[in-house]
């Protein structure tokens, strides 16, 4: 089975021994997971710079699911960000990409879009446009508007991912209204298949004003019994898919980690290639 397991971000984990640096982190993490998911360029398209950087930073093995810029999946321009069209966005986007393609380090692009981003024919010519813009890399699609799983739509949603070539990002998350998607474990691209973990915390997915949504939305911790539940669907998706990613999101407590590890244990991987682990933090 070709299943890589890692977690949403490098920065705020319990892997590091006290004091670690921020610029020594990727090491880190990359001596305990094969794969991250590089979600800093959702609020930022990172220069090439700082992606050939963290390329060349990692194993030959590891891998990066980047998180496609907010402008281009319908989260608005933040205010301090330069005015840029669609076009200029497109192409800023495409050149930072371009340090991890060349390596070989690139498993896909991210586009997670809105809850608002609802099953209409206009936001299917959006995502054909993306396609377009990005028709030599892998492109995931992520929706949090369940009316694309309703059950006059799914199978229509997964037959237009499949004809454009999308991998379908399967979710673990609340059912918790509008602005959620059940689990829907379907292969659409032959290549590869991206499962992420959200945690199951019903009472703060949906913003209600709160000062600390952010802090709690992720707030989660999978018993065994809910990890258990995956194992014979991971194993269906690797019999359908080249490579199956699983991330782990669950992190506004810290449990990301600890998720991660244990699902790694049930499925009996042993990732080869690693960074090496220094004794500091063995």
């Amino acid at each position: 089975m070709n299943i890589l397991v890692g977690v949403c971000g490098w920065g705020d984990h319990d892997l590091y021994p006290p004091n670690t640096s921020a610029r020594d982190k990727l090491r880190i993490y990359a001596s305990h997971f094969p794969v991250v998911e590089l979600d800093s360029t959702y609020h930022a398209i990172a220069p090439v710079e700082r992606m050939e950087k963290w390329t060349s930073e990692t194993p030959e093995v590891f891998r990066f699911v980047v998180k496609a810029y907010r402008e281009l999946t319908g989260h608005g321009r933040p205010k301090k960000a330069p005015m840029r069209s669609w076009y200029e966005l497109i192409q800023d986007m495409r050149a930072s990409l371009i340090p991890m393609k060349e390596a070989g380090k690139l498993s896909l692009v991210l586009f997670q879009f809105p809850p608002w981003y609802d099953c209409t024919k206009a936001h299917v010519r959006y995502i054909r446009k993306v396609r377009q813009a990005f028709h030599d890399m892998p492109v995931a699609i992520e929706f949090r508007n369940q009316s694309w799983f309703l059950p006059q739509y799914k199978e229509k949603t997964l037959a237009f991912l499949a004809e454009e070539k999308l991998i379908h990002v399967v979710c673990d998350e609340p059912q918790a209204g509008e602005g959620s998607v059940p689990i829907v474990p379907a292969v659409t691209n032959p290549e590869l298949v991206l499962v992420r973990f959200h945690g199951r915390n019903a009472a703060g997915w949906n913003n209600t004003g709160q000062k600390n949504w952010r802090d709690v939305r992720y707030a989660y911790r999978y018993s065994d019994e809910e990890l258990d539940e995956w194992i014979p669907r991971v194993k269906r998706l690797a019999e359908e898919a080249k490579q199956v990613i699983l991330l782990f999101n669950n992190n506004s407590q810290g449990d990301a980690v600890s998720s991660a590890n244990r699902m790694i244990l049930k499925l009996g991987l042993d990732f080869q290639g690693l960074a090496p682990r220094q004794l500091e933090i063995l």
